[in-house]
């Protein structure tokens, strides 16, 4: 078998023009960047593990208090009634719309919490010095669960639903619905800080 020369360990494909060059040997602290398109390649000199590790534990937090308190509460000739997320998901599934309950959950839940679980899994470890079992199985899952959280879509749908029954009842943004949003956004944080060659830098 083949071994793969060292300075190929060197090689980085850029993310934004996937144009394929070698880092300097000699990084040292700063940024090293794409040559074509002058995206960030390689961030030296501040904490890699920190960052993502407290995105990782907010985004967890928001996780569960987006699926434990009410996402929107409607008021119609005098009653009132709450809806959940999970709840949504569930009154899919009773009313015989099986694939699309599977679809949202998937979507709004199970691949959130994977991303979530699974960055605080790789990076706390690497708090205090040492590399998580399955590191590389986990972070090839982290890359491919990304395109499957669409906690954003949700939202949107989620807004334009309300804008549309405004004018029938009296509907009011619940705790879930904000803490909903700040996931969204520090998921998006999250996603920018996850660069296996930087991992690989940090573990090697």
């Amino acid at each position: 078998m083949s071994s793969i020369p060292p300075h190929h360990h060197d090689l980085v494909a850029c993310h934004e023009c996937d144009l394929l060059q070698r880092l300097p040997s000699e990084r040292g602290r700063g940024r090293v960047l794409c040559r074509r398109c002058g995206c960030v390649l390689h961030h030296r000199g501040r904490d890699l593990v920190a960052a993502p590790l407290a995105l990782g534990l907010t985004a967890l937090i928001l996780f569960i208090l987006s699926n434990t308190f009410t996402l929107l509460e409607f008021g119609l000739q005098g009653q009132r009634d709450s809806s959940y997320l999970l709840g949504g998901i569930s009154e899919l599934f009773a009313q015989g719309m099986p694939l699309l309950a599977g679809v949202v959950l998937l979507t709004t839940v199970i691949a959130p919490a994977l991303h979530i679980g699974l960055l605080i899994y790789l990076y706390l470890p690497l708090l205090f010095g040492w590399r998580a079992p399955g590191f590389v199985t986990a972070l090839r899952t982290v890359q491919a669960v990304l395109p499957w959280s669409m906690l954003e879509i949700f939202l949107l749908g989620v807004l334009v639903a309300a804008v549309k029954l405004a004018e029938q009842a009296t509907i009011l943004p619940g705790p879930a619905a904000w803490s909903l949003g700040l996931l969204v956004v520090v998921l998006a944080a999250a996603a920018t800080q996850v660069h296996p060659h930087r991992l690989w830098d940090l573990v090697a």
